[in-house]
């Protein structure tokens, strides 16, 4: 069996390949590495993100655009100021042009290989 740890270092190599600029989502990335009920251990492993080197937590939203992990970054407004300094616009907690902005990994990757 294998252990979070893997899953998390999966999520964390696909999340480190988000273009500077995009977003995708939870559901996008557990989809891609073959998971596709975990998008909640997704959000589990962004919480968890925070201590590792590279990986744009910020990046990752909510099917909707949403900031759904917002309150796991220091500060009040830290995902969102991340997001913004990259030029993509939030408003209420959530992403302007949404689709214009999304990134799939199930698209814009290659198969994705253990």
């Amino acid at each position: 069996m294998k252990s979070s740890n893997d899953f998390y270092n999966r999520v964390f190599k696909v999340v480190k390949q988000i273009p500077y600029g995009r977003v995708t989502s939870y559901g996008a990335i557990a989809r891609y590495i073959g998971a596709p009920r975990s998008s909640r251990t997704v959000g589990y492993a962004m919480n968890a993100s925070h201590g590792e080197q590279d990986v744009p937590a910020q990046r990752v939203v909510n099917r909707n655009g949403l900031l759904t992990g917002k309150h796991h970054f220091q500060g009040t407004n830290l995902m969102q100021q991340l997001l913004e300094s990259e030029g993509i616009v939030v408003i209420d907690d959530k992403v302007q042009n949404f689709k214009k902005v999304y990134w799939d990994p199930n698209i814009e990757l290659p198969a994705f290989k253990e």
